[in-house]
């Protein structure tokens, strides 16, 4: 798996090209700015990217802007954001495209070296992760029919969101899997949505909502 990381803390960038590295990746561009974090994208063609939000020369939204780029320019090319915030106008732009391929994690939650190499590994792989306070935020912030959704109905959505399949709902909440299809489908009628075959239809399904 080869990756560009684009990220203007040295001490984050070089801990994570250390990371990558002892997981098997073959980091082969770290940046501190989006200029020269695209470039190393057109050079390198990797298979996923690393993005930070905030970059030079104004440490505002930068990073994002990028992923944006490299998504539209570099369509081939995964994005896994990781911030210490949810910048929602452009997170909600990234998250609703209609393809795979994308994360955004906040870097205080993530605590398990393991599950963000499996986090990165999924997006690599054309899935989608997202982090339970992302969903949250751009939820709490949507003005779509998801206001129409019941608290449980919600806590369901968000776990949709994160790319759980309905026996991993199910196991979190404690509950029945016909409970929790009863859930989904339920979602699904609010929004307008017919259920997808996959988890990761579900998601960009789900995402689509919250730019409306």
């Amino acid at each position: 798996m080869r990756v560009v990381i684009a990220e203007d803390s040295v001490l984050l960038r070089e801990g994570l090209s250390r990371l990558l590295a002892e997981a098997g990746c073959d980091v082969v561009a770290a940046t501190g700015d989006a200029e020269t974090f695209l470039r190393a994208v057109d050079a390198q063609r990797p298979d996923v990217v690393v993005v930070d939000v905030r970059m030079p020369p104004t440490f505002t939204d930068e990073g994002l802007r990028a992923a944006l780029v490299v998504r539209r320019q570099w369509p081939a090319v995964s994005v896994l954001v990781l911030s210490q915030y949810v910048e929602e106008r452009y997170a909600t732009e990234l998250l609703t495209e209609h393809r795979g391929g994308v994360g955004y994690l906040l870097k205080d939650r993530v605590a398990d070296v393991g599950d963000f190499i499996d986090a990165l590994r999924r997006v690599a792989a054309g899935g989608s992760v997202l982090d339970p306070e992302v969903v949250a935020q751009l939820l709490a912030r949507s003005r779509s029919p998801l206001a129409a959704l019941t608290p449980r109905e919600q806590r369901v959505l968000g776990l949709m969101a994160e790319g759980r399949s309905n026996a991993g709902i199910a196991a979190t909440l404690s509950i029945g899997t016909a409970a929790v299809e009863k859930y989904v489908n339920s979602i699904f009628s609010k929004l307008e949505l017919a259920p997808a075959d996959s988890d990761h239809r579900r998601v960009l399904a789900v995402l689509r909502y919250l730019g409306n």
